[in-house]
C-alpha cells in the first residue's frame, strides 16, 4: 500500500553561524526533535520561525520556505509539524552544517 513521505519541507537552518548552534553542533544528531517558535514581533522579519534545539536558538526557517509554514502557525496550526534533525555535517560550512526536515505529524 502506498504511504507518500511525511517530510513536508527538508532545509538547512538559515542564520545558523549567528545564533548558539555551533555551542550544541556536537550533540546535535539525526532525529533530534527541534522545536519552531513564530517570532511575530522579529523587526526584520514578523514571518519569522524560530528554530530551537532545547532552549538553544539554531536559527531560522529560511526565508523563502517560511510563509505557508508561519501562516498556519499563525492560525494555530503548529501542532500539525514537527521539525527533526536531518544531517549533520560539522565539518561543511555554518549556512550547511544541519539539515533539518519539517514532517506533517501522523494523525490517523
Amino acid at each position: 500500500m502506498y504511504e507518500p513521505s511525511r517530510v513536508l519541507l527538508p532545509f538547512h537552518i538559515a542564520g545558523f553561524q549567528y545564533a548558539d548552534g555551533a555551542l550544541v553542533l556536537g550533540d546535535l544528531k539525526a532525529g533530534d526533535k527541534l522545536t519552531l517558535c513564530a517570532e511575530r514581533d522579529n523587526p526584520h522579519d514578523p514571518e519569522a520561525v524560530a528554530i530551537y534545539y532545547g532552549k538553544t536558538k539554531l536559527g531560522y526557517v529560511p526565508g523563502n520556505e517560511v510563509g505557508p509554514l508561519s501562516l498556519m502557525m499563525y492560525y494555530g496550526h503548529e501542532d500539525v509539524f514537527e521539525a527533526r534533525v536531518q544531517q549533520v555535517a560539522p565539518e561543511r560550512s555554518p549556512w550547511h552544517q544541519v539539515r533539518v526536515g519539517l514532517y506533517v505529524v501522523e494523525a490517523r
